[in-house]
């Protein structure tokens, strides 16, 4: 189906009025198919694997999404292979969303690609726009984490708690805070001891 113009623009940044048209039907659809997934039994894998899949635009092999989840659209949202979306991940994709391979989302994460006007007479009218996300493989976006339009997350990085994500996290850095900063590299320093675990019983 050929996309709303609304979306179109959307997509390559403009400020637009993001209501009327189709924008109200996709929506409506996309909450339609989030709450038939959060009310699927976590023990229906292939039930709620099917669903999530008739939702977003891709997802790789073995991924794991607990309830509840929300999106705004859904096809604009594209994940990689072994992903892991802990409780309470909102993805808000008015712009596209790619997520890499092999990433661990914690609880209570917010990914947002759409913001509104500030002047209440437009924002009240709708206007908005939109930035794309893109979030590379091996990273983790620990609990509370906030991304914000047009953030990208280079490959292995990690996300401290409650930290609010805006600009470029360059690769293979701890970053943490109110807005992100990079704290330190993360190198082979931080392996820590693996147990061993005891014999099957």
């Amino acid at each position: 189906m050929e996309k709303d113009i609304r979306f179109r623009l959307l997509d390559e940044g403009k400020w637009v009025c993001g209501w009327g048209g189709s924008v109200g039907d996709e929506l409506q659809r996309a909450s339609g198919l989030c709450f038939e997934f959060n009310s699927t039994h976590p023990s229906d894998v292939s039930g709620r694997e099917r669903l999530f899949r008739s939702l977003v635009a891709e997802a790789g092999d073995g991924f794991t999404v607990h309830s509840p989840f929300r999106c705004d659209l859904g096809w604009n949202i594209r994940i990689g292979r072994n992903f892991t979306g802990n409780f309470g991940l909102c993805i808000l994709d008015e712009a596209p969303v790619r997520i890499g391979d092999n990433v661990f989302i914690g609880p209570n994460c917010t990914i947002a690609t759409i913001t509104h006007a500030l002047l209440a007479e437009q924002r009240n009218r709708g206007i908005m726009a939109a930035r794309p996300v893109e979030i590379g493989d091996n990273v983790w976006l620990a609990a509370g984490v906030t991304v914000l339009p047009g953030a990208r997350i280079g490959d292995g990085a990690v996300i401290g708690a409650g930290s609010v994500v805006s600009g470029t996290i360059p690769p293979r850095v701890l970053a943490a805070g109110i807005p992100c900063r990079v704290i330190r590299d993360i190198t082979d320093a931080d392996r820590v001891e693996e147990a061993t675990l005891p014999p099957e019983m």
